[in-house]
This record gives structure tokens, sequence and C-alpha cells, in this order.
């Protein structure tokens, strides 16, 4: 036999068996996965966007199957009819989250906040705020390299050059909260849809006191505490020289809209407020003073001189 065929001989020989032996090592040591686990994983979006709270889709269905119930599992990208789909294939109930949606609690426009130096480095905001702090003059508001529209997997966040800020389209947030992660400065807040879309937010996290916040922009907080008197419902808090309304107590009065003297405070989805109507005028007849009658003059009375 020639060397070449011993040693195609041999080499196949070789590899049937390591063959046989990684198939008998595969039946011996294989994980039996729940075939709910594959039914699950096809209903969810595979965004692995992690709002759920797990590494991705896969491990967020291993949980629906392995916990006792649904509590505390929320894909924040289904929507309500998906959920159910999914408690049915686990058999247990799945509890109605509330709706939510990002938020950006920054007013500091190009306009309200100076520019007070120019970075030039890596456009990023966890490395300019870490080295830098920004461009302007407030520590605490959005740095504006776009950190947060990279993490966002749904293109629903996108920074406007107009104002300097990042903006949210409303239809296609699904609050997974990627862009809250992201943000170094934490001004982006999940908060609740409420209805209409409503919400009622202070758009500053600026904890500097009131001169100095104002100073680095015209529209921060101040820590007045206006607001929080003017709240009926006391969903607003002071603390560190910062306001807080609590989406939770908040009724979308908008009292503290108009008591603050910043205007930090930020209304969306609202219509515009009728402007207060001038009470009827008076007839004029009614408003003039009525004519004073003319007093008739008095005779006058001849009185003849006796001689």
């Amino acid at each position: 036999m020639s060397p070449i065929l011993t040693a195609i001989l041999v080499l196949g020989i070789t590899g049937l068996v390591l063959g046989l032996v990684l198939f008998a090592v595969a039946r011996k040591f294989a994980v039996k996965t729940d075939p709910r686990v594959g039914q699950i994983t096809e209903l969810l979006p595979g965004a692995n966007c992690g709002g759920c709270g797990f590494p991705g889709c896969a491990a967020f269905a291993e949980a629906c199957v392995k916990q006792d119930s649904m509590d505390g599992l929320k894909c924040s990208v289904c929507k309500s009819e998906v959920m159910q789909q999914i408690a049915a294939i686990t058999g247990h109930a799945v509890e109605e989250g509330v709706p939510m949606v990002a938020v950006v609690r920054c007013n500091g426009s190009c306009d309200n906040r100076q520019r007070v130096n120019r970075y030039d480095g890596a456009r990023s905001c966890a490395i300019a705020a870490m080295q830098t702090g920004g461009e302007t003059g407030c520590f605490f508001g959005c740095v504006g390299c776009g950190d947060c529209v990279g993490a966002c997997r749904f293109d629903a966040i996108h920074m406007d050059p107009e104002i300097g800020l990042p903006v949210v389209a409303q239809d296609k947030c699904t609050a997974c909260g990627a862009c809250t992660k992201a943000c170094p400065r934490g001004i982006i807040e999940l908060r609740n849809r409420n209805k209409m879309d409503r919400r009622v937010y202070v758009g500053c996290v600026n904890r500097d006191k009131g001169p100095v916040a104002k100073k680095a922009c015209a529209v921060a907080c101040i820590g007045c505490g206006k607001c929080v008197k003017a709240c009926p419902f006391e969903a607003i808090t002071l603390e560190n020289n910062l306001a807080y309304i609590d989406f939770g107590k908040c009724r979308l009065c908008r009292k503290c809209v108009d008591e603050c003297p910043q205007h930090s405070i930020v209304a969306v989805n609202f219509p515009p407020k009728k402007a207060p109507q001038a009470s009827p005028a008076a007839p004029e007849s009614a408003t003039r003073p009525a004519p004073t009658p003319e007093q008739p003059e008095p005779e006058k009375v001849s009185v003849e001189q006796k001689s």
C-alpha cells in the first residue's frame, strides 16, 4: 500500500474515532433545555437592550420559565399582548405595567447656558465630563456628546444641533433605560406617560445654590421652594437646592409651572392655557353719573323805595 493511501486511511479512522467520542460526550453531558424557552425567545424582539434587567432576551426567557411567578419580569419593548402570550406559555399571570418614556431633565440649551471653554477630544460624554466637565459653566447638565444616542437601539433619541440637547421621540421610545445608563450626568429619567402623554417635571439637575446655578444657566432651579408651596398634592420635594416632582403623586394641575420664577418646570403635551377674558364693558349710561338737575334761578323782586 502506498504511503499516501496509508495516511488517508489513518486520518479517516482517527477522525471517525474522534467523532464517535465527541458524540458520546455530547450525549453524556447534554443540557436539557425547556422548550418553552425557545417559544418565549421567538416572541421577544431580540433587541438585547437590557431593559428587563437581564443580559439579553434569551436570559429573560429562561428567567420567565424558571421563576414561580412573573413578578418583576417585564420586557419594556414588548406590547401588552406579547406579555400575555408569554404568561400563557409559563402558566403564570402577568401584571400590567405602567407605560413609561425617557425624559431629558435639562433645559440648558445654547441660549440658556454660556460656553466657557471648548472641548477638543474624544466625542464621549463620559470622557468629556471626567476631563473638563463639559463646555459650559454648569457641571450638572447635559455634556452634549451624544452617548445616549449611541446607546439607544430603537432610534428614539437624537441630538438637536440648534439647542445642543438630546430630544426623545416619544412614539419610538420603549423605556428600555439604555440612555439613562449611558448618561454620566444622570439627566435622563424614565417617567410615566400618563394620560395623553402629558408630563410635568423639573428640567434641571443642578444642585448648586441659587446664585451659582442661575449664573451657570438662565433657567436653572434656584431652590426657592415656591413650587413646593404651590403644589396641592405634596408631589414636590426640595433637597440639595433642587426641586423634584414625584410623578406618582403629580396630578398635572400645572400650578407649579405658573409659580416657578425661573421657568425651570416643563409641561409636555398640554394645550395652551386660555387667556383670562376681560369682563364685558358696562353700558355708557350705567357708568356715567346722572346729570344734576339745573336749579331754577330765583326770581328778582324789585323793591320800590319810599320817598
